[in-house]
Formats: C-alpha cells, structure tokens, sequence
C-alpha cells in the first residue's frame, strides 16, 4: 500500500498539486496551457521570406542594373529610375491604371452588393439563378479573354453582325481608345462581380433577422432597411471587397495583353503591361525591375491606407451586444 506524504499545510502532495493545476499556478518557464508559442508561426515566416521577401530583394537590386537576360547584370545604379521619371508612356501608364483601379471599384462595388444582398435571401429560384451568375469563377482570366476577343472581332464576332443592323458598319470598338478602355473595364467587371457577390452574399446573410424585425414594427420599408442596417452591418465586407478589387485591378495584365494588347497606341497600356512590354518583349528587365517597384510599392500604400482609414485593422463583430 502506498502512502502519500502529507506537506507542511497537512494536505497530501497530489491533493496540492491538483490545487496548483486549478489555480493555475504551472512551474516557472514551463508554457502556459492555451497560448501559442512563437516557434509556431516559423514556417509561414521561412515561407513568406522566400517567395515574397526575397523575390523583392532581387528585384531592387535588377532595378540597379542594366540586364538583357543573358550573361551577368551590369551595375548601373539609378538610371532606370531616373529613366522612369521621365518616361511619358509610365506617366499615361500610371494614370490609366489609376482611372482602372477607380472605375472598377465604381462599378464593381454596388452590383456586386445588390446582387449579394439578394442571393442571400430567400426568393424563388434564387439558387439556379446564382449558380448559373458564378460561372465566370470557374473560368481562368486568360480563357475569359480570348472569349470576349472572339465576341468583339470586328470581322467576324457577333458585334459586327449587329453594326449594320443598327446603322453602324464596320462597329469596332477595340479600335478606338476610349472603347477599347471600357471594354477592359466592362470584361474585368464580368469576371469579378462574381467573386465579391460571394462575399457580400456571405456578409448579409450574417446579419441577424431580429434587426429587420424591429424595423418591421416600426414601419420602415425594403428601401429604408436597406439604408439603415443591411449597409452599416456590411461595412466590413465592403473594405475587405475594396481591398481585394484596389490589389486586383492594379495587377490586371492577361486580359489587357489579349483582348488590346496595350493598344490602340497606349490607350490600354497600364503598369503591370508596361512592365511586361519592357522585360519580356523589349528585354529590359533592369527598367522592368523598376517598373515593378513602383506597382508593388503604390498597391502596398494604398491597401494600408485603406485599412488606416476605414478602420478595418481593429475591426469588431457587427453582433456584438445582440
């Protein structure tokens, strides 16, 4: 039979330890139960210093030379740079991107809200209509492009066949630079009203029912509810979906290359095609390299402005005290 010494206080040793584990007293050094160590988040930050990190570090240092490709860059310090600030075509590049970046979030926002709010309810049909709406999601960019490519030709896509029958021969609407901009915004906006619908879809159907209840009592219609709680209870939803389409419409590149390719002229020529025309196509890849500086560094200031500014990083619940 075994026998458990008593301590100083009369009490047996595993009734103290017992006592220990409740009050939470653990032995000095020894990680507290529920909290993460910082050995934890090693992979994710060995992962993101080599393909994100490092990749940038090498592209800093290529913006200092001048390399065709082949052999070894040639150290050449700040003349791509200096060469940057006074290329008129990065100047038009950076304002259409910019007028890109703007009119997306223009149009995207509130169809991709309206149609959310509405497939998160309840109307008939309502799950065919949206399975059949977020088909562009299964498709890939450069797929969706060469689609609308063949629909715009102005020789034998379906366009050129209604020309004359609206008195308009010969409609070509990639020939012109204000057309050819809108059908970029247009194709983009058909691609990714989908993947923000979800989003808002999602968002409104974590509003609770209680909030459009009350408002049902006191005589407020469709319109008013909508204004005074679906849009306050969607405000987080709409900086994460701003986010995502300010990131996304400033890396827009495949469907410029196939649909316009930059063109006509440079009327379509943003800053992700620009650094593709100067690296891969001019073979350029020290001024490339710079091009490319500059895009990640104006999307990384406008995200974090963003999030400063709407309030996004200490976000809290929108049912909090419900």
């Amino acid at each position: 039979m075994s026998v458990v010494s008593p301590n100083r206080d009369g009490r047996p040793a595993s009734t103290r330890s017992r006592a220990r584990a409740a009050a939470g007293g653990a032995r000095p050094g020894a990680p507290k139960a529920g909290r993460p160590s910082a050995w934890w988040g090693l992979p994710a930050l060995l992962f993101f210093s080599l393909f994100a990190v490092l990749p940038m570090v090498l592209v800093v240092y290529l913006s200092l030379t001048s390399w065709g490709g082949l052999g070894s860059p040639e150290f050449i310090g700040f003349e791509n740079w200096a060469r940057l600030a006074g290329d008129p075509v990065m100047h038009q590049a950076i304002m259409l991107t910019l007028l890109l970046t703007f009119g997306s979030w223009a149009t995207q926002t509130p169809v991709a809200m309206l149609l959310g709010v509405w497939a998160a309810g309840r109307q008939r049909n309502r799950a065919v209509l949206s399975a059949i709406f977020f088909v562009p999601l299964l498709l890939s960019s450069a797929a969706i492009a060469i689609i609308w490519r063949a629909l715009l030709d102005p020789n034998f896509g379906p366009l050129a066949q209604i020309g004359p029958m609206i008195g308009i021969p010969g409609l070509d609407v990639l020939s012109s630079e204000s057309g050819a901009f809108l059908v970029i915004l247009f194709v983009s906006g058909w691609q990714f009203i989908p993947l923000h619908t979800l989003l808002y879809q999602g968002g409104a159907r974590q509003i609770p029912e209680s909030l459009y209840q009350a408002a049902e009592i006191d005589g407020a219609g469709r319109y008013r509810s909508f204004w005074h709680i679906t849009l306050p209870q969607l405000r987080n939803t709409v900086t994460t979906s701003s986010v995502l389409m300010l990131v996304g419409s400033l890396t827009y590149f495949d469907t410029v290359l196939i649909i316009t390719g930059g063109g006509p002229g440079h009327a379509t020529t943003i800053v992700p095609f620009l650094m593709y025309e100067a690296g891969f196509e001019n073979y350029q890849y020290g001024y490339a390299s710079a091009v490319a500086c500059v895009l990640v560094a104006v999307a990384t200031l406008a995200s974090l402005l963003m999030v400063r500014f709407t309030g996004f990083g200490s976000m809290r619940s929108t049912r909090e005290g419900m």
